[in-house]
């Protein structure tokens, strides 16, 4: 089937509470929502069904993750059929005893799983101890076809590494998509939460200009313990210009418009693709030049 010259995309970020289960309904309340306006695609944030449980070790936590399918693939997938929408979650993946992922799961219109992607890159920062609980994904940097387009799905943390974008627009991908739980420490003053939000909006809108295409991110909102999420999702096109930003401090159920058309109108003026020297960037590989 011929796909459309425009796709909507749903963008779901929110607060998240105690109770897994009050935060689940909130995303499914946030899709039938995004789709009633439109929307083909919904995106929602990272491990959207917990509190940002990585501010502190604590191996009691493992309890809550889940195998992939199971049953937050089984929900959206269920919502999926219900909206014929297209849906990209996340998951806290038991893959079985001590190997766990922060998993970014594609379902399609018709509920079915399309593809996984597992976090590669895991941070271990102040208030970020991902390194405890996720094992670094293991199948690259590979987009998830769906009904909606083939989709480079990042998470995160990966999101400040111009690597992880363009082997995804490399092996195709038609729209880079971000769920991502990041805020700051209650320790911030103004000016360095400034120097923050804008480094991160930054860095991904340079994702979408390098690589000629659209990027997508969703991040949590609200206060969790010690850090304030800044919420601030948004969707811009590929040469970086906003199409559409949610609210720093609210929860947010956006819809934008993204046209399929202007990659390839992009790439024809801005051919980066084609000038790239690949015969010299072996180096890339190296952990430091010394």
């Amino acid at each position: 089937m011929k796909q459309s010259e425009t796709l909507t995309v749903g963008v779901v970020q929110h607060g998240c509470g105690e109770r897994m289960d009050q935060n689940l309904e909130r995303v499914l309340a946030g899709i039938d929502e995004a789709a009633a306006r439109g929307a083909q695609l919904v995106l929602l944030q990272e491990l959207h069904n917990h509190r940002y449980f990585c501010q502190t070790e604590d191996p009691k936590l493992f309890d809550h993750a889940e195998p992939v399918p199971g049953p937050t693939t089984q929900a959206l997938g269920d919502i999926a059929r219900h909206r014929s929408v297209c849906i990209v979650g996340s998951v806290f993946e038991r893959r079985t005893a001590g190997i766990y992922h922060n998993t970014a799961v594609a379902l399609d219109r018709d509920g079915t799983l399309s593809g996984i992607y597992r976090k590669m890159h895991i941070p271990d920062d102040p208030g970020y101890h991902e390194k405890f609980y996720f094992t670094p994904g293991d199948q690259g940097f590979r987009p998830i076809d769906t009904s909606a387009g083939r989709l480079g799905v990042l998470v995160c943390w990966d999101q400040w590494y111009p690597e992880a974008a363009r082997l995804m627009a490399l092996a195709g991908a038609e729209l880079l998509l971000f769920p991502s739980a990041i805020g700051w420490d209650s320790g911030d003053d103004a000016a360095e939460r400034q120097r923050q939000i804008e480094s991160w909006t930054t860095i991904q809108r340079s994702h979408a200009i390098a690589n000629g295409i659209p990027a997508v991110c969703c991040n949590r909102v609200g206060r969790e313990d010690g850090t304030l999420f800044w919420g601030s999702s948004f969707a811009c096109g590929p040469q970086g210009e906003i199409l559409w930003s949610g609210a720093t401090d609210a929860d947010t159920v956006g819809v934008v418009a993204i046209d399929r058309r202007r990659p390839e109108q992009v790439r024809r003026i801005w051919p980066f693709l084609r000038d790239r020297r690949i015969d010299s960037y072996a180096d890339i590989c190296a952990r430091f030049k010394d």
